[in-house]
């Protein structure tokens, strides 16, 4: 695969063989970034767990405490007095049958996340195959079908984001922007890595991270020395 000039000027930068602190990591990552707008930072984290058992699935969700970088556009599915909290909270959509039916119909997607009380999971169910793709299903795991949906609202908008192993052993995630700097994103970066490592799952064997990538929307990657996450507070 043949690479532009400013991608190849940004990976002499970075020593391939070489898998870095977090916080040296953040800081190529900021400095390789050559484009005109202001780049996504993502992780990429291989963990040495088999998806294909129940028992070893790696999903959740944590609030990055700097946020994503991103607004976030939220839709509520509920009714009564719990749309009332969900529009207080500054909910962007909310509705119950007459949304169900807008997706379902017109293919509606203009949201980022989907929240749902309990109640309106029958209805939601049937949304499925629309909203299952895209990732953008409710789920107990991620705090998306909960009756506190004004507290589910504010997490959403103030970064909270989803983690789930996909069918490689992989767990890619937005932990911000380049311009947030390498402190900020080293925040972000250390709270997810602590979720992640504390959603391992009981039946896990050997090394749990295998390897730990960060890289920029158009540029390299740069590897994390996967060591830096193994260590627990409870092992130290």
């Amino acid at each position: 695969m043949k690479h532009g000039k400013k991608y190849v000027d940004s990976a002499k930068l970075i020593d391939s063989m070489m898998a870095y602190d977090p916080a040296d990591a953040c800081d190529l990552v900021c400095k390789t970034s050559k484009a005109k707008f202001d780049e996504t930072v993502e992780i990429s984290v291989r963990l040495g767990v088999d998806p294909r058992h129940a028992d070893q699935q790696v999903r959740g969700a944590v609030v990055l405490p700097n946020g994503t970088g991103k607004t976030v556009r939220t839709l509520v599915l509920t009714k009564g007095d719990k749309a009332k909290e969900a529009e207080a909270a500054g909910s962007d959509y909310v509705g119950a049958e007459e949304l169900v039916a807008k997706i379902q119909n017109e293919g509606w997607l203009d949201f980022d996340v989907v929240i749902a009380t309990p109640d309106m999971m029958g209805m939601v169910g049937r949304l499925g195959k629309v909203l299952g793709p895209r990732g953008l299903m409710p789920s107990p795991k991620a705090g998306t079908v909960t009756p506190d949906v004004a507290k589910a609202v504010t997490e959403a908008k103030a970064g909270k984001i989803e983690y789930r192993l996909d069918k490689t052993n992989i767990i890619h995630c937005p932990i911000g922007k380049v311009s947030f700097g390498p402190e900020k994103l080293q925040e972000n970066l250390d709270a997810l890595m602590g979720a992640i490592i504390k959603a391992k799952p009981a039946a896990t064997k050997g090394q749990y991270v295998k390897s730990c990538t960060v890289a920029t929307t158009m540029g390299p990657g740069v590897k994390i020395n996967p060591n830096k996450f193994t260590a627990t507070p409870d092992a130290e």
